[in-house]
C-alpha cells in the first residue's frame, strides 16, 4: 500500500487520528496539503496562485479541490518523498472523486471516518471555526456522495462518536506491517 487515505466530512477526526498515527508509529506522516487562498489553518503549505500554477505545468499536483473559497491540493513529489524516506504517507480527503483519482494512480488503505451532523457542528464551535455553517453544508455533501457512490471503496470504516482516536489508530497500524505493506485483500 502507497499510505492512508482519510476520508471524512469535517471535524470527523482526520486531524486527532494523523496525530495517534504518528505517536503509535513515527513511519506514519501527514502529507500536508497545498493551500491557495485564507491563511488559515496549520496543516497546509500555503502557495499563491503562480506557485500552484508552476506545480500543475510539472504534473505534480495530484488532486486539487476548491472548498470554502479556497484550493488545495496535494503534489506528488512530497508522497514520493515520504515513501522514499520509508515513511507512509496520511492524505486527507473530503470528497469520494478524489479519493477514486488518488487510488487510481497507486494503491492506498482507504478509511472512512464518520460523525453525525450534529457532532460535527458541536465540535467545529469548540474548535472555534468561523464557517461553521459551510463545514455543515460539506457535511452534507459527504452524506450525499456516500448515499450516491459508496461501493466498498473503505477497508475500514469508524465513527468517531464512538470509538476513540487511540483504538481507531491501533487498527489501522494494525494492517501495516513492519515492511509498511498492507497483506491483499485485507479488509476491515
Amino acid at each position: 500500500m502507497r499510505g492512508i487515505v482519510l476520508y471524512g466530512p469535517p471535524a470527523s477526526g482526520k486531524s486527532t487520528i494523523t496525530v495517534a498515527l504518528g505517536e503509535l508509529d513515527p513511519r506514519f506522516a501527514l502529507v500536508r496539503k497545498l493551500k491557495m487562498g485564507n491563511q488559515r489553518g496549520t496543516e497546509y503549505d500555503f502557495v499563491s496562485a503562480a506557485e500552484l500554477d508552476r506545480l500543475r505545468a510539472a504534473g505534480r499536483v495530484l488532486i486539487e479541490t476548491r472548498r470554502y473559497g479556497n484550493v488545495y491540493a496535494i503534489d506528488r513529489d512530497r508522497i514520493d518523498r515520504l515513501t522514499s524516506a520509508g515513511r507512509i504517507p496520511i492524505v486527507h480527503l473530503g470528497n469520494l472523486g478524489d479519493v477514486r483519482r488518488l487510488v487510481e494512480d497507486a494503491p492506498w488503505l482507504t478509511v472512512l471516518l464518520w460523525v453525525p451532523r450534529q457532532i460535527c457542528q458541536q465540535r467545529s464551535h469548540q474548535r472555534g471555526d468561523n464557517d461553521t455553517a459551510h463545514r455543515l453544508q460539506a457535511w452534507d455533501e459527504t452524506l450525499a456522495d456516500l448515499r450516491a457512490d459508496d461501493d466498498g471503496l473503505f477497508h475500514h470504516r469508524f465513527s468517531t462518536d464512538q470509538a476513540g482516536p487511540d483504538e481507531i489508530a491501533r487498527v489501522i497500524a494494525g494492517t501495516f506491517p513492519d515492511e509498511g505493506t498492507v497483506p491483499l485483500g485485507h479488509r476491515a
